[in-house]
C-alpha cells in the first residue's frame, strides 16, 4: 500500500447537475424580428451627454426655482424699501412736531362762565297740575381765553353746549363759530334752551331745597370743534371739551355764581 498514489475523484453528473439547477446558465436574448434594426448607445453617453440641442434649450430657459428666488429678493427689497421709508416719515413729523412745540409753546385755551341767566324755571307754581314739566332758558356767557403767541384757533360750526343738574339734561344748544386770534380773551352768549323736561319728584324737591339754602350745584359742558392755525398752516380738526362746575345762588334771572371750576381736555 505504501506505493499507491491517491488521485482525485471526478465530480459525479449528479453534482454537477445540481450546480445548474442553482445557478442556471444564462440564457441570450431572442433575435428581433426581421426588418427591425437595433441601435446600441453606450449607457455613459445616454446619462452624461444629452444632444448638443437639449443642452442649449435647458441653458436658455432659467429654471422656475431661480425664477421664485429672483421674485422672492423682489418682494422682500419693496417690502424693506417700505418699512424704511415709513420709518423715515414717522422720524420727519415726529422731529416737526418737536421742532413746533418748542418753537410755538402751544397752550390749550381756557374756557369759564362769567354769568347765566335762567327763565322758565318756577318749580313752586301749581298753575298747571296736570302738567309737571317744565321749560327753562338758559343764556350763559362764556370766556375764551387762547395765551398762546403765534396760534389762532378757528370754532367750528358744529359745536354743542348743554346745562345739567345731577344726571338729568336741562337745555341744550351750540355756541358761535368765529376765530381766537392768538393772545385774545373772547366773551360771547349763548342761549341753551329745554323743552318739555320733566323732573322725578325727588329731584324737584332736592331743587327746591338747593334754593332755600342758596346753593343749588349745575353742570355747564360744552364741546367745539377746533382747527389751530400757526402761520398760513391750518391743523386738522380737534374735539375741544370743557366741563364747568357752578354753583348758583337761585334758578332765576338774576342769579348769581358763587363758585366754578372748569376743566378743559381736547380728543384728537
Amino acid at each position: 500500500m505504501t506505493g499507491d498514489r491517491i488521485h482525485p475523484i471526478a465530480d459525479s453528473p449528479t453534482t454537477a447537475s445540481t450546480a445548474d439547477e442553482i445557478h442556471p446558465p444564462f440564457f441570450p436574448k431572442p433575435n428581433p424580428p426581421p426588418g427591425t434594426y437595433v441601435i446600441q448607445i453606450p449607457k455613459d453617453q445616454i446619462f452624461n451627454h444629452p444632444p448638443p440641442a437639449n443642452a442649449a434649450l435647458h441653458k436658455s430657459r432659467p429654471s422656475s426655482t431661480a425664477s421664485s428666488r429672483r421674485r422672492g429678493c423682489t418682494c422682500r427689497r419693496c417690502f424693506c424699501f417700505s418699512l424704511c421709508l415709513l420709518f423715515l416719515l414717522a422720524v420727519a413729523i415726529a422731529v416737526a412736531g418737536a421742532v413746533m412745540y418748542f418753537v410755538y409753546d402751544p397752550k390749550v385755551p381756557r374756557y369759564t362762565v362769567d354769568r347765566i341767566s335762567i327763565k322758565g324755571f318756577d318749580l313752586n307754581s301749581t298753575s298747571q297740575p296736570s302738567d309737571p314739566s317744565i321749560n327753562p332758558d338758559f343764556k350763559v356767557t362764556v370766556r375764551a381765553d387762547n395765551p398762546n403767541k403765534k396760534i389762532g384757533f378757528y370754532y367750528g360750526k358744529r359745536s354743542s353746549a348743554s346745562v345739567s343738574f345731577e344726571s338729568e339734561t336741562l337745555c341744550r344748544g351750540s355756541l358761535v363759530s368765529f376765530y381766537h386770534g392768538p393772545k385774545n380773551v373772547t366773551v360771547f352768549e349763548t342761549d341753551l334752551i329745554g323743552s318739555g323736561i320733566r323732573l322725578s319728584e325727588s329731584m324737584r324737591e332736592r331743587l327746591i331745597a338747593d334754593q332755600i339754602r342758596g346753593s343749588v350745584p349745575i353742570r355747564v359742558d360744552l364741546r367745539v370743534p377746533v382747527r389751530a392755525k400757526v402761520g398760513a398752516i391750518k391743523s386738522w380738526t380737534v374735539t375741544v371739551k370743557a366741563r364747568c362746575e357752578l354753583t348758583v345762588d337761585r334758578l332765576g334771572v338774576d342769579s348769581r355764581i358763587k363758585s366754578k371750576s372748569c376743566k378743559v381736555s381736547v380728543d384728537y
